[in-house]
C-alpha cells in the first residue's frame, strides 16, 4: 500500500513539473495553429492633424474678425459675439486646449531641450495672438482667448483701483512667467496647465480645487474685472511688451479728442490714460535726477534679487519629482524604522542605482541655482522699472488707452459721443 501511494506521489510530482515546463515555454505568447492573431494592442488615438491645423485657421479667423470689430467697426455687440464663440469653441468644444497660454511652455522646452519637438500647431498659437499684437493690440485677450472671455461675461458690477494697488498686482505675472519658464526648461512640470483654473470648467472633470479657485475668480471677477487676465496670466506680460509698440492700436475717439469726460470711467481695467494739467507738469530736472536715482537702484535690485533667488533655489527645486525622490530617500536612509512613501518602495524595489538618482537630482538642483539667480534678476529689473515708471511724468491733454494694459475690449467706445 505504502508502495503504491509513493509511486502515486511520483507520478503527480512528475506530471506537475511537466505541466509547470509547458506553462514556462507558453510566454512571452502562445502559439496558434487556428489562425488565431494576437490583436494589436488599442491606445487612444491622437487628434487628427487635420482638426489640429483646423484650430490653427479657427484663431486665425477669430482673430481677424475680433481686430475687424474692434479698429474700423468699433463695435462692442461684435466683440461680445466673438467673446461667446470662443468660450464655446476654444473652451468648452476644445477643452482650453491648445491655447496660446501653455504653449509658452512646450517653446521653453524646445529651446532648452533640442531633443523635445515642439509641435508645430503650439508654435502657431504662440506666435500668431504676439503679431496681431504687435501690429493691432491686444485683440486676441478681447474676445479670442477663452480664459479672458469667460471672465468678461462676470465683469458686472466692476470697481476701479488705484493705480498704485494696480503697478503691485501687476508684477505677479512676471513672477507667474518666471516660474513657468524655470520649470518647463528643467523639464519639471508645465505648471501654467497644471493650474489653470478654468480648464476644469471647460472639461467637467477638475479636481475640487481647481474648480474652488476658477469659481473664486469668476466672482471675484464680478467686482475686480478679469483678475486672472490682468494680475496672474504670465502670456499677458508678453502681450502687455508687445503692445506697447503696437502701430495701429484702439483709439477712444476716431478723431480728436474733445475731453468731455464720458468715458473716464468706463474702463473697468483702468486702462485709460487720463489728460494731465499743465499746472501739475513737474520740473524737469526734478524728474532727470529721478531717472538718475532708480537708473542706480535699479542695477542694486537686480543683484539683490538674483542673490534672494539663489538662496531660495532648493525650495524651488523641491517641486521636481527626481529631486523630492532624491531627497525623501536621503531622509529614509537616515531614519530606516520611518514609514517610507510609495515613491520610496516603488524605487527601492525597481534595483535601481542610487547614486545615479542622486547625481541626477544634484545637477538638477544645480540647473535651479543657477536659474533662480537669473528670475530673482529678472524680478529685480522688473520691480526697478515699475518703480522708474511711477515717477515719471507724461504730460497729456486727450484720454487715449494704455497700449499695455488695455485689452481692447470696445467697451469704451460707446461712451464716445465722436463719431
Amino acid at each position: 500500500m505504502k508502495k503504491k501511494l509513493s509511486l502515486i506521489l511520483v507520478v503527480t510530482v512528475f506530471s506537475l513539473m511537466v505541466i509547470n515546463a509547458f506553462a514556462i515555454q507558453r510566454f512571452p505568447k502562445p502559439e496558434f495553429e487556428n489562425g488565431y492573431s494576437q490583436p494589436a494592442m488599442q491606445l487612444p488615438s491622437p487628434r487628427s492633424i487635420i482638426l489640429e491645423y483646423l484650430d490653427v485657421v479657427v484663431l486665425l479667423v477669430s482673430l481677424s474678425i475680433i481686430t475687424w470689430l474692434v479698429l474700423k467697426k468699433r463695435s462692442r455687440k461684435g466683440v461680445l459675439v466673438m467673446t461667446l464663440f470662443s468660450i464655446a469653441y476654444f473652451g468648452f468644444y476644445r477643452k482650453g486646449c491648445i491655447c496660446a497660454v501653455g504653449s509658452l511652455q512646450n517653446i521653453t522646452m524646445g529651446l532648452f531641450h533640442p531633443e523635445y519637438a515642439v509641435p508645430l500647431t503650439a508654435i502657431l498659437f504662440f506666435v500668431i495672438p504676439l503679431i496681431f499684437t504687435l501690429f493691432y493690440g491686444r485683440t486676441f485677450c478681447a474676445g479670442v482667448c477663452p480664459l479672458g472671455a469667460i471672465q468678461d461675461i462676470f465683469a458686472i458690477r466692476p470697481v476701479s483701483l488705484k493705480s498704485w494697488v494696480q503697478s503691485l498686482l501687476g508684477m505677479i505675472p512676471f513672477i507667474y512667467l518666471g516660474l513657468a519658464i524655470l520649470y518647463a526648461a528643467t523639464k519639471t512640470d508645465f505648471i501654467i496647465c497644471r493650474y489653470d483654473p478654468f480648464i476644469g470648467i471647460f472639461r467637467f472633470n477638475g479636481s475640487f480645487l481647481m474648480f474652488a479657485i476658477g469659481g473664486i475668480l469668476l466672482l471675484m471677477g464680478v467686482f475686480i474685472a478679469r483678475p486672472y487676465c490682468r494680475f496672474l496670466c504670465p502670456y499677458g506680460v508678453l502681450l502687455n511688451l508687445v503692445s506697447r509698440v503696437s502701430k495701429n492700436h484702439l483709439t477712444i475717439t476716431p478723431t480728436k479728442c474733445i475731453s468731455c469726460r464720458l468715458c473716464e470711467n468706463s474702463c473697468p481695467f483702468g486702462a485709460i490714460n487720463k489728460p494731465t494739467p499743465l499746472k501739475t507738469k513737474e520740473n524737469r530736472n526734478v524728474i532727470v535726477r529721478r531717472v538718475i536715482m532708480f537708473s542706480i537702484i535699479t542695477p542694486v535690485l537686480i543683484v539683490i534679487g538674483g542673490w534672494a533667488g539663489s538662496r531660495f533655489h532648493g525650495n524651488l527645486a523641491q517641486v521636481n519629482s527626481k529631486v523630492r525622490l532624491a531627497n525623501e530617500l536621503l531622509m529614509a536612509s537616515k531614519n530606516p524604522i520611518a514609514e517610507s512613501s510609495l515613491d520610496v518602495a516603488t524605487f527601492k524595489g525597481s534595483g535601481k542605482p542610487l547614486e545615479n538618482l542622486y547625481t541626477e537630482a544634484a545637477s538638477i538642483t544645480r540647473q535651479f541655482y543657477y536659474g533662480g539667480w537669473i528670475l530673482g534678476g529678472f524680478l529685480g529689473l522688473v520691480f526697478g522699472l515699475t518703480l522708474s515708471s511711477q515717477s515719471i511724468f507724461r504730460y497729456r491733454d486727450e484720454y487715449t488707452p494704455n497700449k499695455g494694459t488695455c485689452l481692447s475690449c470696445a467697451r469704451c467706445l460707446e461712451y464716445c459721443p465722436v463719431k
